[in-house]
């Protein structure tokens, strides 16, 4: 995919929230209501629940840490928050989903009170198991320090959704 027409780039993930990457491994992420494919719109109604996510992969002796990340919190216009962590999977094998992970940070479903927001889910592949930890809070979440404080590298696969303040 060219870089003028990368959704992660175009909608500006790429850059706020991650440097450039490949992905590597496929992973979806499910809600009850769909898929979560890049800028597809959801209404906080519809993300109460966490999703399902499933991890692609090779061997049941490889982990991976899955974030999700608001970076327009508490607003697009102002997001002194950048970035907001709503949710922590650690310890997922491949060839799984987030169901057989470590919840190392619960879910918080995402309720933006103004404006537009991306939801970023990012996927890293760990060391080893039993070697990330979830941060003391959630506001102000790094994505890359996280990658960089866990030596867990670029992303091997993103993808991200957004939220509005509808009352849906």
């Amino acid at each position: 995919m060219s870089r003028e027409t990368d959704p992660l780039r175009v909608a500006r993930v790429v850059g706020d929230v991650l440097d450039p990457f490949t992905k590597s491994v496929a992973m979806t992420v499910r809600y009850n209501t769909g898929e979560v494919t890049n800028g597809r719109e959801f209404k906080p109604s519809q993300v109460t629940n966490q999703p399902n996510v499933e991890i692609g992969g090779y061997d049941l002796r490889t982990f991976y840490t899955l974030v999700m990340v608001d970076p327009d919190a508490p607003s697009p216009s102002n997001p002194t928050l950048r970035e907001y962590l709503h949710w922590m999977m650690t310890d997922i094998p491949a060839t799984t989903g987030s169901n057989f992970g470590q919840e190392a940070m619960c879910y918080e479903s995402p309720r933006p009170s103004s404006g537009i927001h991306r939801l970023v889910f990012v996927l890293f592949r760990q060391l080893g198991r039993g070697m990330v930890y979830a941060p003391m809070w959630r506001q102000n979440f790094n994505t890359r320090e996280f990658a960089e404080l866990y030596n867990v590298g670029s992303p091997v696969a993103a993808v991200y959704r957004v939220i509005g303040t509808g009352s849906g």
